[in-house]
């Protein structure tokens, strides 16, 4: 399925929403002190590096996950592991959203004892997290304040013409 069949709509998200979001969701993962915090690069780097000032983690890595080109979502490729023998116990994951689940059931599977939280969750993607701030519905495409600039847009009323 191409992006246009899948992506009904569009959510822009701030700069300033992201923050106020990702420390939402700092404030549910306050429960238990973390060893160290772990981001899903590229999206989850703001969010974790929120996070982890948030709850005062000072021990940050990352996993390199590919999966998408702009809206199309392709093979799954690992491009930057961890190098442990652990299991994830204490570990916070973050990514910035959870869609299919593809990505977070890899990086689970790699830390099954990790706790994974992400900032906004779709219904496929959902039973792979154990903690998010907001769902999403399936069809719709985040557009996160890293992949976009500011421009001029028609309002809403001209678009449906």
């Amino acid at each position: 399925m191409g992006s246009e069949e899948r992506y009904h709509k569009t959510f822009s998200v701030s700069w300033e929403q992201i923050q106020r979001d990702c420390k939402a969701l700092a404030w549910r993962l306050l429960d238990r002190k973390w060893e160290r915090i772990i981001g899903i690069a590229r999206g989850g780097l703001i969010p974790a590096a929120i996070i982890a000032r948030e709850l005062d983690i000072r021990l940050v890595d990352t996993v390199c996950v590919s999966s998408y080109t702009m809206k199309r979502q392709g093979e799954l490729e690992i491009l930057k592991q961890i190098d442990t023998s652990s299991k994830g116990e204490g570990w916070l994951i973050v990514d910035d959203l959870v869609d299919t689940g593809k990505t977070a059931k890899v990086v689970r599977e790699m830390f099954p004892e990790a706790r994974f939280a992400a900032v906004y969750a779709k219904p496929e993607g959902r039973p792979y997290v154990d903690t998010y701030i907001t769902e999403v519905s399936q069809d719709t495409w985040i557009l996160f304040p890293w992949d976009a600039e500011a421009q001029y847009s028609d309002p809403i009323s001209m678009r449906q013409k």
